[in-house]
């Protein structure tokens, strides 16, 4: 694999260098040591992963990842000091399409590298994605019937979204009104560390509370819950929310498709799916069945996403009702399921 580093700090830069080395089959493309520099390195030489700081003079790390995406789309791993304390930083970058965050390895006080495992465990996790994305899933969700009857239980809006999702999930999220009848959950491909800061984060982009999906939890109408850990959301037959690690070696955690599909076995009335921008193909199968129980599914067009790819994927499936921006699924939520529930076709 071949690593390019933008960092502004000449010994950031050779620490990064040194864990790259301890790595037989990775190699260092290029150095930049501002965000212009890096935009201008990757459209002469597009590396297969960047790993991304955030301050930077001239051109910061976000307004680079956005310039990459439009311009040379490749795999952006944000590395910066303290990803708690760029959180809002680190949220904006991954609405452009950087994939994760990690903070910098540092020399500790004892002339030891701290951080540099951390950042080693990122890397192969995104290779994963980026080399090997999996064509369908192979999720252990048993098929069963749906457990309770459609009464009483809220109306429901599930939403898948990846590489770019957070911009979109804000833009999405903005529109809804504090008196939102439907429930909301959200699955986003993102690291259990950063879930909490997202969720706050989200919440104040929206009227609506926010909050991470809590084990044996369930779905409240006006309250949005978003995947906390690294293992799968999905329903469960008594309409709880249930955390499972299987399956295992599925690369999307949590998965989309995982949660989709529960939700189109136990949920039991239809309502409306949501899959936003994202890399690779999670999602689709899940919102093939949704579609199939009847639910509307509706996916981010593709002038407004970052990576095509989740939404085509669901397209090439048949699994896709209506194509739409962001900010017209939030106003299209916002008028429709607040009055009933959403009509198949």
């Amino acid at each position: 694999m071949r690593i390019a580093i933008v960092n502004d700090l000449r010994m950031a830069v050779e620490i990064l260098r040194r864990v790259i080395a301890g790595v037989p089959e990775y190699e260092v493309a290029w150095v930049a040591y501002d965000g212009a520099e890096a935009v201008q390195k990757c459209l002469q030489d597009t590396p297969d992963l960047v790993l991304m700081d955030l301050i930077m003079p001239k051109m910061d790390g976000v307004e680079a990842t956005r310039q990459i995406m439009q311009q040379c789309p490749c795999t952006v791993l944000v590395v910066t000091a303290t990803v708690g304390g760029n959180a809002s930083k680190v949220f904006e970058a991954m609405g452009y399409g950087a994939l994760d965050a990690v903070n910098t390895p540092a020399i500790g006080t004892g002339g030891d590298l701290k951080g540099g495992s951390d950042l080693l465990v990122k890397i192969a996790r995104l290779g994963r994605l980026v080399d090997r994305p999996v064509a369908g899933a192979k999720e252990k969700v048993s098929l069963g019937k749906k457990a309770l009857s459609a009464a009483r239980v809220p109306l429901l809006t599930v939403v898948g979204s990846s590489t770019g999702g957070p911009k979109a999930l804000a833009q999405l999220l903005s529109h809804l009104p504090s008196d939102l009848k439907t429930a909301i959950l959200i699955v986003q491909h993102v690291d259990q560390q950063f879930a909490p800061g997202m969720a706050s984060w989200l919440g104040t982009q929206s009227a609506l509370p926010v909050a991470l999906a809590a084990e044996d939890s369930r779905p409240e109408p006006g309250r949005i819950l978003l995947a906390g850990t690294n293992d799968h959301l999905v329903l469960t037959p008594d309409l709880k929310l249930h955390y499972t690690p299987e399956p295992k070696d599925y690369p999307y955690r949590p998965s989309v498709n995982v949660f989709f599909k529960s939700v189109a076995q136990y949920w039991p009335e239809r309502g409306l799916a949501v899959l936003l921008t994202g890399m690779g193909q999670d999602g689709a199968e899940g919102m093939l069945a949704l579609r199939k129980a009847g639910w509307r599914t509706v996916a981010q067009n593709r002038e407004s996403c970052v990576v095509y790819g989740m939404p085509k994927a669901a397209a090439d499936l048949g699994a896709v009702d209506r194509f739409l921006s962001p900010d017209d699924i939030g106003k299209m939520l916002r008028d429709q399921m607040n009055r009933n529930p959403p009509d198949k076709g």
